[in-house]
Parts: structure tokens; C-alpha cells; sequence
């Protein structure tokens, strides 16, 4: 299992390379766009931050809006660990507590709620490209987190592969 030092240093490296790829492939901008999702996705939004990681902590003080996703998931489970679910699930949840915030801060306007949903349909809609370039890095590091803790199957898969 790698140290969150180590996953950090991967991190850092491996997005350079990655952001290369991606705008070789596609363009310059979705490369630097695809870069610092990578840097976001495996410093911030890492499968980690279910447990008392380096990542949880950059949060500061907003550390705590993980607290439910902590006792909620599992570690190393297919909802913190798994590909594509995990990130998905980080994500959702992040947006989610977004949502929640911005309803509290506006309790009378249940609207607000609809009209974050809605702006952030419009962005998807309008910036396709850029918001693949987004997930993409943001899968690719958390690909990288799993392929360095040595096993990149969370631990059900894996223990069903091995009956």
C-alpha cells in the first residue's frame, strides 16, 4: 500500500505526461485542462478521502463536509476504490454538499437548488469537451491511486476473483 507522500509525488508527475497525451490527442487546452483535473482529482478528490488522508486535510476547515462520506464508505470498498464509480460517487457527493449549501444559505427558495441543477446542466451542455477533459483527468489520477496501492480492484472485487 503507498503512502499518501507517494500517491501525492505520483500524482504530481504522472499529470504531466497524462496532460501531454490527452492534448496530442486533443487539443492544448483540454491537455491543460485535463492536467489540473488530474492534480485535483489525486490531491483533493482522492479514493482516500474516506479515511484521515493527506488529501482530507488540504480540505482545512471544510474537511468536515466529508465527515458523512467517511462513516458512509467503506475504504478500499467498490464505492471509494472502484473505477469509475468511485470517482462518479466523489463527485456527486462534492456537488451534492454544494447543493446543500447553497439551499441553506437561500431556505426560502427551493428554486435555488433547481437553478444550480440547471446551471450546471448548461455548463455540461455547452463545454462537452472541456467537461470530458475534467473527468477524464479526474479518472486517470484516481486510475493511478488504485494502480499504486497494487491492486486496482477495490477489495470485493478482488475477493471474489480469488474463490
Amino acid at each position: 500500500m503507498t503512502s499518501g507522500k507517494e500517491h501525492d509525488k505520483s500524482t504530481k508527475i504522472w499529470s504531466i505526461p497524462f496532460a501531454l497525451l490527452v492534448g496530442l490527442l486533443v487539443d492544448l487546452q483540454s491537455g491543460v485542462i485535463s492536467w489540473a483535473a488530474f492534480l485535483t482529482g489525486g490531491l483533493w478528490l482522492s479514493p482516500d478521502l474516506d479515511t484521515n488522508s493527506l488529501a482530507l486535510k488540504r480540505w482545512g476547515i471544510l474537511k468536515y463536509l466529508w465527515w458523512p462520506y467517511q462513516k458512509i464508505i467503506p475504504h478500499r470498498s467498490i464505492f471509494s476504490h472502484g473505477p469509475f464509480i468511485g470517482t462518479a460517487l466523489r463527485v456527486s457527493y462534492l456537488l451534492s454538499m454544494i447543493m446543500i449549501f447553497i439551499f441553506i444559505i437561500q431556505p426560502s427558495e427551493f428554486s435555488g437548488l433547481l437553478d444550480t441543477a440547471g446551471f450546471i446542466s448548461k455548463v455540461v451542455k455547452q463545454y462537452q469537451k472541456d467537461c470530458l477533459a475534467v473527468l477524464l483527468g479526474l479518472e486517470a489520477s484516481a486510475w493511478l491511486h488504485l494502480i499504486k496501492d497494487g491492486d486496482p480492484m477495490p477489495q470485493e472485487w478482488s475477493k471474489r476473483s480469488h474463490k
